[in-house]
């Protein structure tokens, strides 16, 4: 099979130094190595596993090992930035599979469907206090409970979901898709205490019996930048105005609405400025779009919302409905320095959207526990601070602040608390190696665009907050699943059963793969050549010749 593209052959030619005859040098063995995409997960899927699922129109199972490492694939189908996807090597053969697409799809039809968590084992009799119902600590919940420990949620807001609930704007995120995944976790016995602030952390733990805790409290106050002000407009930040619109307030902000910041939450921002009225939007920031913080793609969707960005800019003063603005030059460092040239802006309100940082005073009276830059907590490979049993994780501890990270940050947090329970520190398992593109032997194949998902028409998306972006159906997804190359893992194409020239591989069954025999194998590679996937390696014949 000749590849479509350039040099698809593996940096080093294993296979040609002593190929056919009665003594072999090297011979072929079936191997599981890393898909890229697994590998650039933050919550640690089984991609190629699900889709493989998927693409067989089993869909309930690949919902069941898609959760066994994440609950949340509606969300995540809807706000992850999938970095599986610029890792996939799909994507250097024509596009990467829209992996976010076909996670909604499977989220979307699971909770169509109901289709509950699978029972958790018998109880540990173990006890594990989690303060706040964000994304990382619904994460530990979830697994700590599937781990077979009671589990109990303190959060001082009304409902569970965190920044997902009130950070993430509608129009990404419909609440019912959030909510029914959260009802999800309750039912597996996951007991919440709303509208409770913790303040004494250790007393709380004692209160409750708690054999561990979990700070996954977020991020969630809104930083603050020293600007002169007199007789200022309207002044709030972002993270307010995104919690104000997710409750049942719809802030009047005016006609004209200036956002400062370049991240995802000031695109957020200057978005929810647009459907609560504002004729203008404008973004102020102080770098360039090549230096700016939020993904491209947000940029985008905003700009094509009528989001207008005005580049290398910083407000230096607000007076009444007057803003000061100096322009920004960038130094042979890439940062940004003053050019003392100015210029007035008018806004009826100004948005802050230039970061946030975590509220951990209350945990300033537990000894041992030591904070960084930002109030967060630092915390040890295991998710353990300096005070025994206490860990943390999420938007709490050093790290990049997005929903995939807080969770797979809870997982990893439920199997470090899960062994420090059990008495045996928890260990990560070795990986195995990554599959490059390079590495994979693939056949011609027709280039097939991603899945495109239909999206509101620009005219209707600052009417409201409804969702802009909607799924693919059944066979979309389908078809999408069915464009993974399953790198590293064999998928059963019977390629090297058909090629080998001696007979010298034994099929085993649906699901069971194949076997070497190896009376019989005279290491010719033929088959380590058809494989698509790299499913098989060529090795160093052992000690003792071509029959050990």
């Amino acid at each position: 099979m000749m590849p479509k593209h350039g040099d698809m052959t593996r940096v080093v030619d294993l296979t040609r130094e002593k190929g056919t005859g009665p003594v072999r040098t090297r011979r072929p063995l079936y191997v599981d190595l890393l898909p890229p995409c697994r590998a650039a997960c933050p919550a640690g899927e089984d991609i190629q596993g699900w889709l493989a699922l998927a693409q067989a129109g089993k869909y309930r199972q690949a919902w069941e090992l898609l959760v066994q490492e994440n609950p949340f694939p509606a969300v995540h189908g809807r706000v992850c930035y999938h970095p599986c996807e610029s890792h996939c090597n799909r994507g250097e053969y024509d596009a990467p599979v829209s992996i976010h697409a076909i996670e909604r799809f499977l989220g979307d039809l699971a909770s169509a469907e109901e289709w509950p968590f699978p029972p958790a084992p018998a109880p540990s009799g173990k006890r594990v206090l989690i303060v706040g119902a964000g994304p990382c600590g619904l994460s530990a919940a979830y697994h700590l409970g599937r781990l077979g420990h009671g589990v109990e949620v303190h959060e001082a807001g009304p409902l569970a979901g965190g920044m997902m609930h009130f950070g993430i704007p509608a129009y990404r995120l419909p609440r019912e898709v959030l909510a029914k995944e959260v009802e999800r976790i309750g039912k597996m016995g996951v007991r919440f205490v709303f509208d409770h602030k913790v303040e004494d952390l250790l007393a709380e733990k004692e209160a409750g019996s708690f054999d561990a805790v979990l700070v996954a409290i977020g991020a969630q106050i809104g930083k603050h930048v020293e600007i002169p002000a007199r007789d200022a407009v309207r002044v709030l930040d972002a993270v307010s105005l995104l919690h104000e619109v997710a409750g049942s307030e719809r802030p009047l902000l005016g006609r004209r609405v200036v956002i400062y910041g370049g991240g995802n939450v000031a695109m957020d921002a200057a978005r929810t400025a647009r459907r609560l009225g504002a004729e203008e939007a404008l973004i102020v920031y102080r770098r360039d779009r090549a230096h700016m913080p939020a993904r491209a793609f947000e940029a985008d969707e905003a700009l094509s919302e009528g989001i207008k960005i005005r580049w290398l800019t910083t407000i230096k003063e607000i007076a009444g409905e007057e803003l000061t603005v100096e322009r920004m030059e960038l130094g042979s460092d890439g940062r940004p320095r003053p050019t003392g040239q100015f210029d007035t802006l008018r806004a009826d309100a100004v948005v802050l959207a230039i970061g946030q940082e975590t509220d951990s005073r209350f945990l300033r009276r537990v000894p041992g526990i030591v904070f960084g830059k930002d109030g967060v907590v630092i915390v040890d490979e295991n998710r353990m601070t300096g005070h025994p049993g206490i860990f943390a994780g999420g938007d709490a501890v050093p790290g990049d602040q997005t929903v995939t990270e807080a969770v797979g940050q809870g997982k990893k947090a439920a199997r470090s608390i899960d062994g420090w329970l059990r008495g045996a520190a928890y260990r990560e398992p070795d990986r195995p190696p990554l599959v490059s593109f390079r590495m994979l032997h693939l056949p011609v194949y027709r280039d097939v665009d991603p899945g495109r998902q239909p999206e509101l028409p620009l005219a209707a998306r600052t009417s409201d907050f409804a969702e802009v972006v909607a799924g693919l159906s059944e066979a979309e997804a389908r078809r999408e699943a069915q464009r993974c190359f399953s790198c590293g893992i064999c998928f059963e194409c019977d390629n090297c059963y058909a090629a080998c020239p001696e007979d010298a591989i034994l099929k085993l069954g649906p699901g069971r793969r194949y076997r070497f025999l190896y009376e019989k194998c005279t290491g010719c590679a033929v088959c380590f050549d058809q494989c698509p996937c790299h499913a098989i390696e060529m090795v160093p014949e052992p000690q003792g010749g071509a029959e050990a």
